[in-house]
């Protein structure tokens, strides 16, 4: 079994800028991908990064240019870095990992705020 904690959020203005951990079980490396996902009262869980394997990343069109996915394969976390964050980024922020074959993790997840 896969454990993964994610940390840093809480409250911060609009403009602020927050900086989430995603720290893994085992070896992240041996994962095909890692995402950040969002889930805001009421809507959808939504995809916001993606980093790969082998590196290569990809974001929502909502948070392009101001959010940036990285992962420190020695420490075994991903983190994400957000900046010029808006109300509309205030979501529960969940860290996800998927294996080769497949499978998928979920961390607990961390709540962002940003008020107006």
């Amino acid at each position: 079994q896969v454990q993964l904690v994610e940390s840093g959020g809480g409250l911060v203005q609009a403009g602020g800028s927050l900086r989430l951990s995603c720290a893994a079980s085992r070896s992240i490396f041996s994962f095909n991908a890692m995402e950040w996902y969002r889930q805001a009262p009421g809507k959808q869980r939504e995809l916001v990064a993606t980093i790969t394997r082998g590196g290569s990343t990809s974001y929502a069109d909502s948070v392009k240019g101001r959010f940036t996915i990285s992962k420190d394969n020695g420490r075994d976390t991903v983190f994400l870095q957000m900046n010029s964050l808006k109300p509309e980024d205030t979501a529960v922020y969940l860290c996800n990992a998927e294996t080769l074959g497949g499978t998928q993790y979920w961390g607990q997840g961390t709540q962002v705020t940003v008020s107006s």
